[in-house]
Parts: structure tokens; C-alpha cells; sequence
């Protein structure tokens, strides 16, 4: 006689919740919700450790058939997960914390959203920044340039988010109960252009295309609207042709300079980057290409600078190839460190990195979406993850760390 197989949809409540809090990974955590329905109404947010480290997730591009979908990829142990997430439809996505900041294609709505919760918080709109006339981009979804927050909306109301935004990227902050952006000004005589910003020991540092670290402190009731210089990077400026990036990593600041991101001719019909051939589109702010070249984009190497601030305020700056045991995480999120051990799979002293390079959402029909990859800091090797390229005109892949609040 056959011997007939348990209904696992029926062990009982208490059994199923013990069992859920012992998962400590939050890919195990999220699969262990769709074996059935009696599984998916154990609560989950008392019977998850919250505080365990998380590893980033790579958000994937839209799907062209259901636009409403996005598919998560870890790179802990290769799961995809599938989550519709309809109030970023169409919309550019940046990370910080876990949170979405989405911009809207046309009309440039801003809001904070929670991929996985659904929980949304509308922003004032990007006219609410000061001189908005002045200083619109050309493009709405490209106003803002990067986000950051102070702290997790899901765990206080007392958080700061900080963007890099406007055509000249200035800084500016908004916190709960404001209606508007609030401007940070420039102590120096002419303004220079901001890129990356990182939450460190309870003040912002930003860094900007003058390769100068500056600091502002947005913290109580009255704060500081100006922000200062905290040192100058040893590199000349006009070296950078590419973006850069800061991010707080043991205790200490880094600078990370991507090197040759700009749009090319195609010079070798071998290069690796031809089996995703792109359809170039006109536009005015593209100069010197030639409409029927062929071309390409793309990262050829990543310069680290560790950034130690003393007490009394003296500033030490060292180029580096060593992480230790930390891997970073760059591109559209909130830059990232971790620890690589606490993860199989994850290499440390290396770097993660997805394409964020703005120009390419507007001069080719296809998107952005192909520079992205794995950087070996030691030797400076560059490894192409081209199984996870997916195309975007708005919002190609980025790095998300994933909560369930």
C-alpha cells in the first residue's frame, strides 16, 4: 500500500512560526511565504531577525511583457524573485536603505517606496526646489541624481533623505513635514558639481566633480545650510572622465573614482560589448558622434581612496588597492560596503558595480543597462556580467539591500 504523503499545509501555527524564526536569510525568509497560504499568514515581522546583515540584490530592468514586474537577483545563492511592484512602473529607481526613490518619466513626481512592503511616501515635487526654473533638467526622470538617507523610514520619523539634483547637482534635503526642498549652500565663490553623498557620524559628506570632500550638518531644528570643505583629493580633476562615488567602510571614508564611462567609437569588432549592439539616437547634449557609427560605453578602472578624519580635524587621504575583507557596491544605490566573509560567494576586495551612466538612457534607444560587472581592486581586472544585462531607457539594474519593512 502506498504510503500516503503529509499535507504540509496543515502543520499547525505554533510549529510553522518556530520554524520561521530560525531562517536567517531573507531569501529563505521570503520563499518560505509562497509554499502555500496557511505559510504566507504566519506573521513576519516579529519572527525575523531584522538587524542580520544583508547582502545587496540586483533589481532588474522592467519586463517588456508585465511592466509592473521586476525580478531580484541574489547573488548569495543565484535565487530570482519576481515582485510586481506597480507604483515604480515606468519610473527611474534609485536605493538607500532598503527604500526606492522613484522619479516619474514625464511629469517628475518624487516619492520613497518600499519594494517589498508596498508602503509610499510622496515627496514634494522637484518644482519645489529653489530656483526650480532655472536649473530643470531637460529630461524630469533625470533631475535627481543620486539619494541618500540618514536613516531607515521603516524604524523612526526622524530621518534626513539628501539628493543630488538639478542640472548644476546641488544638494538638497527634505525631512518629514517639510513642503518643500531645502538647498544647501556653497561656502567657496562658484559652485562645482556634486556626484555621490554618504550619512557618516551623524553628518552628510558629499563629493563633487572638483574631487573635494565637503560636509554639511542638517541635524535639529535649525540646520546648517552651508556645507565646507573637508579636504581636496590628491588627483586632478580633469583625470575624471567617469563618475565618483563615497561611502563610509570600518569606520573610515572612501572615494572611488570609475574611470572612462563615456560613449566611444567602436575601435575592435571582438570587443565583448558588440553582442549587445545599440541604436544611437541624436541629441544635442551628445557632441562629436557620428550618427551610423558604431558605438560603445563602458568602465576600464576603479581608483580607491581611503579618507581617515582625526578628532582634532586633520585629514589623511591614501590611495589604495586593499579592502580587506570588504566588497563594494556602486552604482544608482546608496554606495555600499560589506563584509565579504559573512557571505559565500561574495569576493572581498573586489567591487560590484551596475551601470549608471545617465547619457546612455538618452542617446540610445535601447537604454542603458551594459556597463556592469565585477572590478578586482588588487590586479584591476574587470569581469562584464553580461547574463544580467537588462536594457532600460529609464531605470536599468541597480544594487538593492532587501528588508521586508
Amino acid at each position: 500500500m502506498a504510503q500516503e504523503m503529509p499535507d504540509w499545509s496543515e502543520l499547525q501555527h505554533d510549529l510553522l512560526v518556530l520554524i520561521r524564526r530560525r531562517i536567517n536569510l531573507i531569501e529563505d525568509f521570503l520563499n518560505f511565504g509562497i509554499v502555500c497560504k496557511s505559510w504566507h499568514s504566519v506573521p513576519t515581522k516579529n519572527n525575523f531577525n531584522s538587524d542580520l546583515p544583508r547582502i545587496p540584490w540586483l533589481m532588474l530592468a522592467e519586463e517588456e511583457e508585465d511592466k509592473d514586474c521586476r525580478k531580484f537577483f541574489s547573488l548569495y545563492n543565484g535565487m530570482i524573485l519576481n515582485k510586481r511592484i506597480p507604483k515604480a512602473t515606468g519610473k527611474r529607481c534609485m536605493e538607500s536603505m532598503g527604500w526606492l526613490i522613484t522619479v516619474g518619466k514625464d511629469e517628475g513626481e518624487i516619492s520613497l517606496l518600499h519594494p517589498f512592503s508596498g508602503v509610499q511616501i510622496q515627496l514634494p515635487h522637484q518644482n519645489t526646489t529653489e530656483d526650480y526654473d532655472e536649473h530643470e533638467t531637460g529630461f524630469p526622470f533625470t533631475f535627481i541624481r543620486k539619494a541618500v538617507l540618514s536613516a531607515s523610514p521603516s524604524h523612526t520619523s526622524d530621518f534626513v533623505l539628501m539628493v543630488v539634483e538639478g542640472n548644476l547637482r546641488f544638494l538638497s534635503f527634505w525631512r518629514p513635514a517639510d513642503s518643500r526642498w531645502t538647498r544647501i549652500g556653497w561656502v567657496a565663490a562658484d559652485h562645482s558639481p556634486f556626484v555621490d553623498v554618504v550619512y557618516f557620524n551623524g553628518h552628510f559628506y558629499a563629493v563633487n566633480y572638483r574631487c573635494q570632500v565637503v560636509v554639511c550638518d542638517v541635524a535639529g531644528p535649525e540646520p546648517t545650510k552651508k556645507s565646507h570643505i573637508v579636504t581636496q583629493l590628491p588627483f586632478d580633476p580633469l583625470e575624471v572622465i567617469g563618475n565618483l562615488y563615497i561611502l563610509e567602510s570600518l569606520g573610515s571614508l572612501f572615494v572611488v573614482v570609475r574611470d572612462d564611462v563615456c560613449v566611444k567609437a567602436v575601435k575592435d569588432d571582438c570587443d565583448t560589448r558588440m553582442r549587445f549592439p545599440l541604436t544611437y539616437v541624436p541629441w544635442e547634449g551628445a557632441s562629436g558622434l557620428q550618427d551610423g557609427e558604431k558605438l560603445i560605453y563602458g568602465t576600464t578602472a576603479f581608483r580607491v581612496f581611503q579618507v581617515d578624519i582625526a578628532v582634532d580635524g586633520k585629514v589623511k587621504v591614501t590611495q589604495t588597492k586593499e579592502l580587506g575583507d570588504r566588497a563594494f557596491f556602486l552604482g544608482a544605490n546608496s554606495s555600499l560596503s560589506i563584509q565579504a566573509s559573512q557571505f559565500p560567494g561574495i569576493k572581498p576586495n573586489h567591487i560590484y558595480f551596475t551601470d549608471d551612466f545617465f547619457e546612455s538612457y538618452l542617446i540610445f534607444a535601447e537604454g542603458g543597462g551594459l556597463d556592469m560587472g565585477v572590478c578586482n581592486l588588487a590586479d584591476g581586472s574587470i569581469q562584464l556580467h553580461y547574463e544580467a544585462v537588462s536594457l532600460s531607457p529609464v531605470c536599468p539594474p541597480t544594487w538593492v539591500t532587501p528588508t521586508l519593512y
